[in-house]
């Protein structure tokens, strides 16, 4: 305890810090709490689970009063970052009472107008943030301290404007502290505008590379659901994240690894937030789960004790990629990263392995049993023939297919309405992407 006393946090602090048994600083929280309890602005470049909350909390937790407005305000790229980044504060600041407010789209804005009008604290998307400015329902004329949390990734999902116009309704006197896993143009664009002479500071990777395992195995298409099966079912892992880059991929895997008798849970923006909240809680909570996820629903979450990331669908960039591994082989664990490559997957696999950081070997194909896959009409067939095989169901199949295909059109690459947002919301902004080749006539879309 003494070593977060001499970094100058207060005493109700330590008392919360003491209570949840943290042994000793993290490297970002030594480096980046004296400086900002200074009043300095401080650009950081932390991973999820560095222990960061921590850092901007000893600040807020010290110079906000009860009662006196809202203080401080954090921006959150998603709803369950923002209500983890919430519940944290909570806890460190039990011994001095301050009312900290989770501020996010997918539920009613009516019980939020309410709570804001004793927040001291408050912590929430730029979407709905928007919207309480808009109704005049939120007031920040008071604000010390502002936090850009997780930047890379609010501007990455197309926040650029938003952020910018929330900050300008801040008062131009007050400290900003910028937390990012990677400080790209953008973000450092950001900084250069709105930061005053901002200290950098970077810590090493939470992860550790030496105990992390990548591999990829080049599959046919017919047999990627078949690989993931064996995997989940003959690895015995215990958490495991399987990601996928669409709403629409992570309900089909989620629904037939369930078929096929192992137990997942599904998060997706989708998603209502109730059901979000529940899916996260109970996935951490609980050892040996699946999860099936998209990367906006999941992104910046601290979850323990990951001990596999299996890449149903391969990023579209190298930040992505290195987001998701980084879940696992943290704190001194052991993990392992299986990416499963089909045709439509090695352009983005291109992008990923010319990072010369990673280190990704070649695994030859196992022997394997297809399984069967259903898909919305409750048609059934084996490993993932839904999409791509001649002989599947003859002139039936062909008409079914072009159903499959027409439901999916304005959901692929390079069509509008294909990204997620905060909200859970498609952002139904057009943009460019030369990975996109319109599937062929017979071209197995699992």
């Amino acid at each position: 305890m003494e070593k977060f006393r001499k970094l100058g946090i207060i005493e109700s602090i330590l008392k919360s810090i003491q209570e949840q048994n943290f042994e000793k600083p993290t490297e970002i929280q030594e480096k980046s709490i004296p400086l900002i309890l200074e009043g300095k602005d401080v650009i950081a470049g932390a991973a999820t689970g560095s222990g960061k909350t921590l850092v901007f909390a000893s600040a807020i937790i010290k110079n906000a009063e009860k009662g006196n407005g809202i203080q401080a305000l954090i921006l959150t790229p998603t709803r369950e970052l923002a209500e983890q980044v919430s519940n944290t504060i909570q806890r460190f600041s039990k011994h001095k009472h301050l009312s900290i407010i989770a501020v996010y789209g997918g539920v009613s804005i009516n019980p939020q107008i309410s709570q804001l009008r004793n927040a001291d604290v408050v912590v929430g998307t730029p979407g709905r943030i928007l919207d309480h400015l808009d109704r005049r329902t939120i007031d920040f004329e008071n604000v010390k301290i502002l936090v850009l949390d997780e930047a890379d990734r609010m501007l990455d999902m197309g926040f650029k404007d938003d952020v910018e116009k929330i900050i300008e309704k801040c008062p131009r006197h007050r400290q900003t502290l910028l937390f990012s896993a990677t400080i790209s143009r953008d973000v450092a664009r950001l900084a250069g505008r709105y930061m005053n002479n901002p200290v950098e500071i970077s810590a090493e990777a939470y992860v550790d590379p030496s105990k992390m395992t990548q591999v990829y195995y080049d599959v046919p298409d017919d047999m990627k659901f078949s690989l993931l099966v064996h995997f989940l079912k003959g690895e015995h892992p215990g958490s495991a994240m399987v990601f996928c880059n669409t709403q629409r991929n992570t309900d089909f895997v989620a629904n037939n690894l369930s078929a096929n008798g192992i137990p997942v849970l599904a998060i997706h923006g989708g998603y209502s937030q109730d059901k979000r909240s529940r899916t996260m809680q109970k996935f951490s909570s609980q050892g040996s789960q699946v999860l099936v996820c998209t990367d906006v629903a999941a992104r910046g979450l601290d979850i323990k004790g990951v001990s596999h990331i299996y890449n149903y669908d391969l990023p579209k960039s190298n930040d992505d990629y290195i987001h998701r591994i980084g879940r696992t082989a943290r704190a001194g664990k052991e993990g392992k990263v299986v990416n499963i490559l089909a045709n439509r997957d090695y352009e983005n696999f291109q992008r990923i392995i010319s990072n010369r950081d990673l280190k990704i070997t070649r695994e030859e194909m196992p022997e394997i049993e297809r399984v069967f896959v259903k898909f919305k009409d409750n048609r059934t067939r084996f490993g993932n023939r839904g999409f791509g095989n001649r002989n599947s169901g003859g002139g039936r199949y062909n008409s079914y297919h072009k159903k499959e295909r027409s439901e999916y059109r304005g959901r692929g690459d390079g069509y509008r309405g294909n990204r997620e947002d905060s909200e859970g919301r498609y952002s139904g902004r057009r943009f460019s992407n030369s990975n996109f080749r319109r599937p062929s006539r017979y071209r197995r879309r699992y």
